[in-house]
Order: C-alpha cells, then structure tokens, then sequence
C-alpha cells in the first residue's frame, strides 16, 4: 500500500472558487492499494450502469450447492453441539412422566389424575419419549451429524500423521519461549562437536528421545508431539457415536418385566408369568433364559431410636434361592441397590408390601377360594388396599375391597375409622367391604387384579350397607352377610416387587462410555506443541535458536523449551550450572540488554567473564503465533 505522505500518490485538493477547481488525484488507479482498501473504488464490469450497479451478486446455488450447504451446516462442530444439547433437553419428559415403557401403571394413574391433559400430552408422544418421532429425529440428525464431523477429521489425521513437520521458521524470535545461546570456540579438535550439522544432529536424537518427531532442515531441526491430542479428540467422539449406537441398536434386543412375588412363591422367566412385560424392538421368546427364583424371605430393617424418624425402612432384604435349567441352586440376597445377576438378567427390588392370606367357604364348609393377595401400599405406615374376587363356589358372585392396617389404631375421632401408626406387624387387621353381584369375569374384558368394578353389584358390607365392615386378625374368622359363608384370614406375609431388566449392549455401553472418557482427558492434557533448534555459525562461534509453538493456549510451553535447551546444552558439554544460568528467564523487556558480566556457558565445562566465551540470556517474546 502506498503511503499517504507520498507526493505522488496522494490526494491532494487546492482551494478555489468552488468544486470544479479542485484537482483531485484518482486515488482507486494506484496499483499498490489492495482492492479491498476502504476508499478503494468497486470493481464495475464493462455492463454496469450507474452507481446502483456495483451491487455485489452472489451466484446462484443449484441443487448440489444447496445440499452441500446444508451438509456442511449439519456436519459442523456448532450443530453437533447443538443437537447434542436439544438431545438432553428432549430427554427431560421422559423423566417428568410415566412411561408406557418402564411404569405402565403410572400412565394409567396419570391419566386419572388428570382427564384433560392426557389426551394433549399423549398426541405428542411424551408418554413415549424415547420412541417418539421427534426424539428419534433428533437422535438420528446428532448421529449423522458426528459421522459427518469425525470421518474428514480422522482423513486428515491420518494425513498429517504421515506428513513430515513443517520447516523452520526464518525468525524465531518472533516465537513463544525463544532463546539464544552463543557457544564460542578457540579452533581445535574440540570444537569439532560444535559444528552446526553435529549440534543440530544431536538436537534431533534428543527430541526423538523426547517422544517428538523430528526433521532436519540444514542448520535446523523442526520437531512436533502431541498428535495423540487429536487422537483422543477422534476416539472421543468415535466412542459416543458407539454410544449412541449400541444404546439404539442395542435397545431393541432388551426387554424389562415386573413380577410380584410374595414369600414362599416362585417365579419363572417365562411370558405368561409376568405381571407386566415390556419387550424391545427386536425382541424374541428364546431371549429368555430358563430360571427359577423363590422368595424365602424378606426382612425389612426400620428406625426404632430416633423419634423424629420413627419407622423410616434402613433396610431391604429378600432372600431368594434360583434355580437354573441344569437343576443348580444357589441362594442369593437382592437389596435395593444390589441387584441379582442370573441368565444375563439383571433383577431389582423394586417395591415390597404385605400380602394376605384370605379363605372363603361355603356354607357346607367347602373352600370356595384360597390365595395369598399382595396388597397395595397406601402410605408411608403401608396401610393397604387390595382385592378378593370369587367368582365359583358360593350361591352368588361376591367381591371385597379390603384394606389392611399392619399397626391399626383408631383415629380418635369417634367414627372407628382405624389407620396403620407403624409399618410392621404390631397389631395387624384387615378391614372387608364386601359386594354382591356379577363381577364381569365372563364379558371377556380384562380386568386389574386389584380394582373391582362395583356397577351393577351390591354392598352388603360396609359403609352402605346395614352391616359394617367386616374385620378380620390373622388366625380369625368372619361370617359373610345373607348366609353366604364365612372368611378367614389365615396369614399375613411380605411380598417383593422385582424387576427383570435384560440389556445386552450394557458391556459394550460401558466399554463406549470408558473411551469417551478416556479420549476427553486425552484430548484436554496432552498439549500439542512444535520446537525448533537453530544453530548458526558466527565469528568465533555457534549461535544456538530454541522456541516453540503450541495449538491453543499451552502454559507449559516456555518451560518444555528451557527443558530442552538445558538438555541440550548439557549434551554438548556445558555445566548444568552455566546451562541453567543461560537459559534462565528474566524478567526484562525484550529489548534491554544482557549484563555484560553474565558467566560465560563452556562446552568444556568452565565458566568465566572470559569474553571469548559468552552467553546471550533468553529474549522474552510474548508473542504467540497460530500454527
């Protein structure tokens, strides 16, 4: 660019009577001054016309340039970042609702609760997060994303892998850590190690030892480390498209079911034994492995000591003896965090509860129906509430409604409304209301085993009834109203509520996520950095050049460089002391001079004021340069 001061060039306007005296020197025809120049005039075609003319046209993309506009926008670190942040935020319904898929009955519940925005919420997919269309979408578009990022990323690895570091620079000074060391010499076979072509060949075995790759470039060696940074920036992202994946993938060849077991009953991995199942995409039958698991136990610890927190549970635990299909048993305790590992299942204690022992006779004394019904939790003290259904044996269908209070107390009022004042067995007692009609069983609708339809059927028991509520302690036994029979309740047990969850992609989900984390702490410590080593023949001696360049910010850099040129020195005979003095940092400008005083480096190991042999102390540059 021509300088305004020039005569020649310069615009210059004389004062006159008016603007045609001025002499004007068309300053856009200076062939020096960059087209981009601010008062640089815009380049016109041989076509335009007028000052609107100039406008700048952008070319018109195609259908091609379109797609590869919107690939290299999809295929950005921006976007990748973007979608991976809108993927967590798509993740949240999944954990502020039920879902169909881990807690059916919550969706039911849900629904119930709130008859108005279900349907809102269920048009949306939000009760099936991770299935739905606008989280697959997102899944789909960050996936795409992060293969379009890491394969041109990993091309050109691999290229500059292979490629030789680059050349050295003509300033060095201009570099970040830059030193200068003068080695003078006084002739002899001594001397012949100081020779540029020796010192630099020995730079280069230092830094190769260094783990650096190195290069000589005549009186120079250019070395570069640190290309594992990039690498562990690949494998990071590598590994969460293996996430992504084998989550995806993997996901459809699981499958999760709940089963209620009550004490002494056993369960069997198989379909039909299930209270709820939920398979995968890909699910198939021979996925289920043949085992048995009975509860022989379940103990429940709680708070005794503290009053503020009397009855809180501080302990789950079922005892379970499995059986496999070679007949082998083995016991085994499943708590609440510690699952059981058995035919590539994982099985959790998910709930626990009380289950009642409940028989019904005729009046001629036959057993109408006899089974042990898990009763539902209601609260913290599990008072509970369940159903008995008997539809054969008596002269008339009849349901009740219990509810079971394991530590019933009355609750003051004078009602005789009884409530539970502790979780365990203290003073048990179920409660029976009880209905006479027809309980549905042959409409072909299925039923819940723990609701009962009371349309079209009478109470004969409770509340609206003549008779009150029946109540029953274990061991004893009530007459049913109208001479339909009697009840007993023979036992109260505990029930466990267990979860079989059977994911195969959760090795390779582990192994995934471990090189995530292992490519991350690579691609944030490992610093990537270059070093060059000049050395250049003065009068009477050698000049020695260290600097560095690191990619990104690099605090250590400076010291790797000092490092090395002590290292360096100290191979080429000068004391550790005198190498350390003349590699030392100051802290002085740049341009301030050395002390003339400053010890002098020997290659033959002795410092003096000897001006024949003298040092120059690092110059300070601060300046930090882009590889």
């Amino acid at each position: 660019m021509a300088r305004s001061s020039d005569p020649e060039r310069r615009t210059s306007v004389d004062q006159g009577d008016g603007p045609d005296q001025a002499d004007v020197t068309d300053v856009s025809s200076d062939p020096l001054r960059p087209s981009d120049h601010y008062d640089s005039a815009p380049a016109r075609t041989p076509g335009d016309q007028g000052a609107g003319s100039a406008d700048i046209v952008q070319p018109r993309l195609g259908l091609v340039g379109y797609l590869r506009f919107f690939w290299r926008q999809l295929t950005s670190m921006k976007t990748a970042l973007f979608l991976l942040m809108l993927l967590a935020v798509a993740a949240i319904p999944g954990s502020l609702v039920p879902q169909r898929t881990s807690d059916p009955n919550g969706v039911v519940q849900y629904r119930a609760e709130h008859p108005d925005l279900f349907p809102v919420l269920d048009k949306l997919g939000v009760f099936d997060t991770y299935s739905s269309p606008w989280f697959s979408a997102v899944y789909l578009l960050l996936f795409i994303s992060l293969i379009g990022c890491i394969v041109p990323r990993t091309k050109h690895h691999f290229e500059a892998l292979r490629s030789k570091p680059p050349k050295t620079p003509a300033r060095l000074s201009r570099l970040a850590g830059y030193r200068s060391v003068t080695l003078q010499t006084a002739g002899g076979a001594a001397d012949a190690a100081l020779a540029p072509a020796s010192v630099v060949e020995q730079a280069r075995a230092q830094l190769r030892r260094a783990g650096y790759r190195a290069q000589v470039f005549g009186d120079s060696v250019s070395a570069e480390r640190g290309y594992l940074r990039e690498t562990g920036n690949l494998v990071f992202h590598t590994a969460l498209v293996g996430v992504l994946l084998t989550v995806g993938i993997g996901g459809g060849f699981g499958y999760t079911g709940q089963r209620v077991v009550v004490e002494g009953q056993t369960f069997t991995n198989a379909l039909v034994s299930y209270d709820s199942f939920n398979p995968g995409r890909w699910f198939s039958d021979s996925q289920l492995s043949p085992y048995n698991i009975t509860l022989d136990k379940f103990t429940t610890t709680y708070e005794e000591s503290n009053a503020d927190a009397l009855g809180q549970p501080l302990d789950y635990t079922a005892d379970v003896t499995t059986t496999t299909q070679s007949g082998e048993t083995s016991e085994h305790e499943i708590k609440v965090n510690s699952p059981l590992s058995i035919g590539g299942s994982n099985v959790y204690l998910l709930g626990n509860g009380y289950a009642v022992d409940v028989t019904v006779k005729a009046p001629d004394g036959s057993v109408a129906f006899r089974d042990t019904i898990p009763f539902l939790p209601q609260d913290a003290n599990l008072t509970s509430q369940g159903v008995v259904k008997v539809p054969d044996g008596l002269s008339d269908q009849i349901g009740m409604i219990g509810f079971f209070y394991p530590s019933a107390v009355e609750t003051g009022d004078g009602s005789g409304i009884l409530a539970s004042s502790y979780p365990d067995l203290l003073n048990p007692v179920l409660s029976l209301n009880v209905y006479q009609g027809d309980l549905g069983l042959d409409a072909g609708v299925p039923q819940s085993v723990y609701s009962l339809d009371t349309d079209g059927m009478t109470e004969i028991a409770g509340a609206a009834a003549d008779q009150s509520a029946l109540q029953l302690s274990p061991g004893t036994t009530a007459d049913l109203p109208d001479g339909l029979g009697t009840v007993t309740l023979s036992d109260v047990k505990r029930f466990a509520s267990l979860d079989v969850h059977h994911d195969p992609s959760q090795l390779w989900v582990l192994l995934f996520a471990g090189l995530v984390f292992a490519g991350l702490l690579t691609a944030l410590f490992v610093p990537r950095r270059r070093v060059w080593v000049k050395a250049t023949t003065t009068d009477g001696g050698v000049l020695l050049e260290y600097a560095g360049l690191a990619r990104g910010e690099d605090p250590t850099l400076a010291r790797a460089v000092r490092d090395i040129a002590r290292t360096h020195l100290a191979g080429l005979g000068v004391p550790a002391d005198a190498a350390r003095a003349a590699t030392s940092d100051d802290d002085r400008s740049d341009d301030q001079s050395d002390d003339p005083s400053a010890a002098a480096a020997s290659p033959s190991g002795s410092t003096s004021n000897d001006p024949a042999r003298s040092t120059e102390a690092p110059s300070r540059a601060g300046r930090r340069m882009r590889p």
